[in-house]
């Protein structure tokens, strides 16, 4: 019998991911790539959802199948391993696949990585239904329920229940496995927004409005960078939590901008378009090869002011001391407020990272805070939901007393938390004034 191919390159995805530590949404693009004349749409969509479902749920996966296996999860081959997950996945999660499909096709796969497995497969998936789902939510100690009914690692479930009922923290784990559709960030450069949304209703794409201005949701929607009105430069893709950050910041025509941790560019190039290209943003990254991404984007948007430096924003430089109207820090973070985009963060981040993340975090903080005027506003932000990393740290930054809060509209008195949702990713946003 035939193996299916997008169960098979689903699984090789997979592998990569455990094995070589790949991030799935990468090695996803460069296996579609690679067999793109052997897969239909179709295809592709199964490939993605087995994917991306299966690095979500994991957790959850393996929770049932250690109930119906005799032998210890770690002693299983990674192959194995993940054929079941993916049986599973599809039995319990897809309601469109039939049972008998996903058993079968999950032996036939067997055979070929490990046919002294087939038995062990077979009778494994033949036993589980969508039950042993609804099992886990009767979980009797409360932090354990929610970490395997909503596959979330028990440290990630502790940190949040520090500071959250544990019905918010379920909830939270819950909305961080929601797919989220595509956000973009309209070009106002180059079109407004009413053209823009006439040229979707012409190509009869579906979009529904965001809080943010010149921000949209497009439906269903594959393949967005190969539309003509992304090469043209008439829009980014940007997560409306992404684009908050700079809306506090709030730049200006003429100003002088740092933007200290700019790769890949989203924020970047937000601030260039709502200071009308015209003024100056010094675009700071470590590595020269994520600067390059920042270059092409602003290329393709068409915009001149941005300048990038390759620097460490944790190192002090004097010849930036007070030289900036403003500064923006994204800063590195453990990134817990976009699983639901990348749910690879949760299975490659550890309690042990809190530490080492909040001390550069602290030491960017301290460093680009002397690059900023008398008077100047600085914005701290994250993709992260946990406290050490957000309120913690503007905590102990402003004890110094050289920086108070600043307030954020009418209900903000100086930060705000979003967490994630079936509309935009978890973030914590502060904005600082220099005494």
């Amino acid at each position: 019998m035939r193996v299916d191919k997008a169960r098979e390159i689903a699984l090789k995805c997979l592998y990569k991911v455990e094995k070589q530590e790949a991030y799935s949404n990468i090695i996803l693009d460069k296996e579609i790539e690679k067999n793109r004349e052997f897969l239909n749409m179709k295809d592709i969509g199964l490939i993605s959802e087995l994917v991306y479902g299966v690095t979500t749920w994991k957790l959850t996966i393996d929770y049932i199948i250690q109930k119906y296996s005799k032998i210890k999860l770690k002693k299983i081959s990674d192959w194995i391993i993940n054929i079941l997950r993916i049986g599973v996945y599809q039995i319990i999660f897809l309601d469109k696949i039939p049972k008998s499909a996903a058993v079968n096709e999950s032996v036939i796969l067997t055979k070929k990585y490990g046919i002294k497995s087939v038995n062990f497969v077979n009778a494994i998936l033949r036993k589980i239904d969508k039950d042993d789902f609804e099992e886990v939510k009767n979980i009797k100690d409360a932090k354990q329920r929610i970490s395997i009914s909503t596959s979330m690692p028990l440290w990630i479930v502790e940190e949040l229940s520090k500071y959250h009922k544990l019905e918010e923290v379920e909830k939270i784990c819950l909305d961080s496995n929601l797919k989220p559709d595509t956000t973009i960030r309209i070009n106002k450069l180059k079109i407004s927004k009413e053209d823009f949304i006439k040229k979707l209703k012409e190509m009869d794409i579906d979009y529904e409005e965001c809080e943010l201005e010149n921000f949209l949701k497009l439906k269903k929607l594959k393949n967005i960078s190969n539309l003509e009105l992304f090469k043209k430069g008439y829009f980014t893709i940007q997560d409306e939590s992404a684009g908050l950050p700079a809306v506090v910041l709030n730049p200006k025509k003429k100003e002088c901008i740092l933007d200290a941790c700019s790769a890949p560019g989203g924020k970047t190039t937000q601030m260039a378009e709502m200071m009308e290209n015209e003024g100056e943003i010094i675009a700071w990254d470590l590595y020269k090869e994520r600067l390059s991404l920042v270059k092409q984007n602003a290329e393709r948007l068409g915009i001149k002011i941005i300048k990038t430096e390759e620097k460490n924003s944790s190192k002090l430089d004097e010849k930036y001391i007070e030289k900036f109207d403003k500064i923006l820090l994204d800063v590195p973070c453990l990134g817990i407020g976009v699983i639901r985009r990348k749910p690879d963060i949760k299975w490659k981040r550890k309690k042990e990272d809190i530490n080492e993340i909040c001390k550069i975090q602290l030491e960017i903080l301290h460093t680009c805070s002397k690059y900023l005027k008398k008077g100047g506003c600085l914005v701290y932000s994250t993709c992260s939901i946990l406290e050490e990393e957000n309120q913690k740290i503007i905590e102990k930054f402003i004890k110094n007393g050289k920086f108070k809060l600043s307030n954020i509209g009418e209900k903000s008195c100086g930060s705000i938390t979003r967490y994630p949702n079936k509309n935009y990713d978890g973030f914590f946003v502060c904005k600082l004034e220099k005494l």
